[in-house]
């Protein structure tokens, strides 16, 4: 059975950083293509970052390129959002989502449908 474990999250001020840890159990890092999503109050999801399942391709939502990082070791159980210069607007839960993946190790799903299985998300907050 996957289970996902997000952790890192918290209240910080404006300018600040923050990381986000999503742990993996069941299959390997290696056969997974990942994601990092967030949903603010009143809003619908959408995708931050994504890494396709080889780790060597990624997508960025536009407001967050160049802030953020998404970090996927396929040798580990551990996937990272490195979040700097954080805005009063990337206030949401933030969700790590993955999709296991046989054929397809470059494709970068950023799309909520296209993943399987979900964390329970952990609170960030940015204070102006």
């Amino acid at each position: 059975q996957v289970q996902l474990v997000e952790s890192g999250g918290g209240l910080v001020q404006a300018g600040d950083s923050l990381r986000l840890s999503c742990t993996v159990s069941g299959l390997p890092l290696s056969v997974r293509a990942m994601g990092w999503f967030r949903q603010a109050p009143g809003k619908e999801r959408e995708v931050v970052a994504a890494v396709s399942r080889s780790s060597s391709r990624t997508y960025y939502l536009d407001s967050v390129k160049g802030r953020f990082t998404i970090a996927k070791d396929n040798t580990g159980d551990t996937m990272y959002l490195q979040m700097n210069s954080l805005k009063p607007e990337d206030t949401a839960v933030y969700y790590c989502a993955s999709r296991t993946t046989i054929l397809n190790r470059e494709t970068v799903y950023s799309a909520a449908a296209d993943y399987q299985s979900w964390g329970q998300g952990t609170q960030v907050t940015v204070s102006s």
